[in-house]
């Protein structure tokens, strides 16, 4: 079948990099501290790895906290962090000492019981990164092997910290290059092996899974998620030469590999111990309009589920959920892997609920399809083929083929996106934190790459949210968001709950018959994860994107989640993203426990200015074409129709719009580089001149004048 390519077991087996022993695991493997023992069975109480366990079913046994005592929980501790950007790590805890990483990638120790910091490390990532980070300057979570604490750093680096101290084992850059790389992934650990891949497949980046020892940081495997040029041969690939081969006959005439190509590997990374495999989701093509580089064909292996052996990196399946993905419908969401009976044959099984809107059942050992059920309302497709579980694309879908804009749905924020969903053996339902958004899509006929910013080929102008209160009022109406209990077997929903909008936290379920999520609107709660009543709430003072926690000390049972607003969604959707609650970021790590009695300070003012931009002097053509060359550089960081979400600055209220040499001592000059400046803002001069940022200051004035009319702050 072209679609899914079977079990190559023609593929050469890699070189050694290691010595193995006869169960097949590095004779190096951790046999103090945390072991892959250990991790494979967690002792009571401990959570020791990013999903909870091997599986990432992020469910936990513990059940002091349940459906009869919840409503006793209370505040235990909570520790503020040095970073106002989005928090979405989910912390580890071991031998009594929490571990978590922070916004910027530094990474706290607790106590995990009294909350006091045991130490602190800070990798000084540099604020400029943050022009190749698309989704805010976030991470994910650490790992935890042998006496070893492992992060990646944003700026593209791979860390081995000492558990007791913090001290620096090593520090080594593992992206390919620090100029359109980033890491956001909570590393995984497996037989002596760190698995880690990269984000940018908005830049020019080609996606990838590697191994490192977990001793030295040297690289051991590395499978590329797309192929290079085929002029070059595939040999170079080593065990993965026929599947690299393959995968370039699926990308047409177009010469993707000068720009990357996309397809990383930014979150998804699951261990399979039945089968000796690591499974993980991979990214969008890049650029996201297929003309916009001649991509003809599926562009394999972006937008799929891809499984290699976890001794040797070789390629072993794959499934694609998005062909020619041309809205950013990344499959990195995580992958949860368990044991269902399905039509009265137990089966080893993946759950995924991607961004594509559609929950999908593979066999785990396989890539064969099972299922693929919609959770969410959808019009991309009219469908899935019941027997290759291949979308049926809808002819509209096509928007750089109509030549007329798509309103998508879901959009690029995704149905599911990284927020991690948690599976209960004890009710058979999966919990999904849904996003219920909306996206316009439209092809820029006359795009070409440049030095810096988005490479995605889209005309963000033509379907930004326009200063009409009727367009937005239903905008607004249709971004929404819940939480979902979804049944796998019978592929329905169990329950829902509706949120106030999108862009919710991941959710942990429990043997107390609980499900706990936090929400943009800045709650933290807990369901009864077979009926999904609300049991419990507590103000969080900020939205929650990360999902929570449990552990015990002692006895006492603690749930523990990272509160921090912030992502992709925030910095971006300025204007919707509004609708999800208490939207500024007030980061922080918070403890619970039964009968908690610690108290948060008085939340700080929420100091709004008024919008008083100066007069509109432009012309017509000046907004029109800076609303398109601010559309490619700038909403990524400050909002759609210039409207920031709450954690960059809304240029609409900036004094640099005043006047001409204003706005470009920032853009081109790079007057915030340095310095107590330095927050991220680096010059644009390589991509923009002055004619072009006098058209992007006259179209963030307009679009102030004409927010300012509407009464809009």
């Amino acid at each position: 079948m072209k679609y899914r390519l079977l079990l190559a077991a023609a593929l050469l087996p890699l070189a050694a990099c290691a010595k193995h022993d006869g169960a097949g695991a590095p004779s190096d493997a951790a046999t103090s501290g945390v072991t892959d023992a250990m991790i494979a069975n967690t002792p009571a109480g401990e959570w020791l790895t990013y999903g909870g366990d091997r599986d990432e079913t992020r469910f936990s046994g513990l059940d002091q906290v349940n459906d009869q005592t919840v409503g006793k929980l209370g505040l235990a501790w909570y520790a503020d962090f040095d970073t106002a950007r989005g928090q979405e790590a989910t912390p580890l805890m071991h031998d009594g000492v929490l571990y978590t990483s922070t916004a910027w990638s530094k990474v706290n120790a607790y106590d995990a019981k009294t909350g006091k910091l045991i130490w602190s490390y800070d990798p000084k990532v540099p604020r400029s990164t943050l022009v190749r980070a698309c989704c805010d300057a976030v991470n994910r979570g650490v790992a935890l092997y042998g006496n070893r604490v492992f992060v990646g750093t944003l700026d593209g680096r791979l860390v081995a910290l000492d558990q007791k101290t913090g001290k620096v084992l090593f520090d080594k850059v593992v992206v390919p290059d620090q100029q359109n790389y980033t890491i956001t992934v909570a590393p995984r650990v497996v037989k002596g092996k760190v698995l880690l891949g990269g984000s940018g497949a908005e830049y020019k980046a080609r996606g990838y899974l590697a191994a490192y020892d977990w001793k030295t940081g040297d690289q051991v495997w590395r499978f590329n998620t797309v192929p290079g040029n085929p002029a070059d041969g595939f040999a170079k690939e080593g065990p993965n030469a026929k599947a690299m081969e393959a995968a370039a006959k699926t990308w047409g005439k177009s010469e993707w590999w000068k720009l990357g190509g996309g397809g990383t590997v930014w979150d998804a990374i699951t261990y399979d111990p039945k089968t000796n495999l690591v499974i993980f989701g991979t990214g969008n093509a890049e650029p996201w309009v297929p003309t916009a580089n001649g991509r003809d064909g599926d562009s394999l292996y972006t937008s799929s589920v891809v499984a290699v052996d976890a001794d040797t990196g070789a390629y072993k399946w794959h499934f694609q959920e998005t062909p020619e993905d041309r809205w950013d419908f990344d499959s990195d969401a995580q992958i949860t892997v368990t044991d269902l009976d399905i039509d009265g044959k137990q089966r080893h099984v993946v759950m995924h609920a991607p961004k594509n809107g559609y929950f999908y059942l593979l066999d785990a050992a396989s890539g064969q399809f099972i299922a693929a059920k919609p959770f969410v309302s959808q019009n991309w497709t009219t469908g899935i083929d019941p027997k290759t579980g291949r979308p049926i694309v809808a002819e509209e879908a096509k928007y750089e083929k109509t030549g007329k804009p798509f309103v998508g749905l879901p959009g690029a924020t995704g149905a599911h996106s990284w927020h991690p969903m948690s599976y209960s053996p004890k009710t058979g339902f999966v919990y999904i934190p849904v996003n219920d958004v909306v996206q316009g899509y439209a092809a820029d006929k006359g795009w070409k790459p440049s030095d810096i910013g988005y490479q995605v080929a889209m005309d963000v102008s033509k379907v930004s949210l326009p200063a009409d209160p009727k367009v937005r009022a239903a905008t607004l109406k249709m971004t929404t968001g819940s939480l979902l209990a979804w049944d796998p077997v019978a592929g329905k929903p169990a329950w829902s709950v509706q949120h106030v909008g999108p862009w919710n936290g991941g959710t942990l379920a429990t043997a107390g018959n609980l499900v706990f999520q936090g929400t943009a609107a800045g709650t933290f709660d807990a369901y009864s994860a077979d009926k999904g009543k609300k049991l419990w709430s507590f103000p969080t003072q900020s939205g929650v994107i990360a999902a929570p926690m449990t552990y015990s000390v002692d006895g006492q049972q603690y749930v523990a989640v990272l509160v921090g607003w912030g992502g992709s969604y925030a910095v971006s959707a300025g204007i919707l993203s509004a609708k999800s609650g208490n939207i500024r970021n007030i980061s922080r790590i918070m403890v619970f426990k039964l009968n908690g009695d610690a108290k948060l300070p008085a939340s700080p003012p929420d100091n709004k200015l008024p919008l008083d931009p100066p007069p509109f002097t432009g012309t017509a053509e000046q907004v029109a074409r800076g609303g398109a060359l601010f559309g490619r550089y700038c909403v990524v960081c400050h909002g759609d129709g210039a409207i920031a979400g709450g954690l960059n600055p809304d240029l609409r209220h900036s004094v640099y719009i005043n006047a001409p040499e204003g706005i470009r001592s920032v853009v081109i000059d790079g007057a915030l580089m340095h310095g107590d400046n330095a927050k991220g803002m680096v010059s644009f001069k390589s991509a923009l001149s002055k004619d072009d940022v006098e058209d992007i200051r006259q179209y963030i004035i307009k679009r102030a004048n004409e927010d300012k009319a509407l009464g809009l702050k």
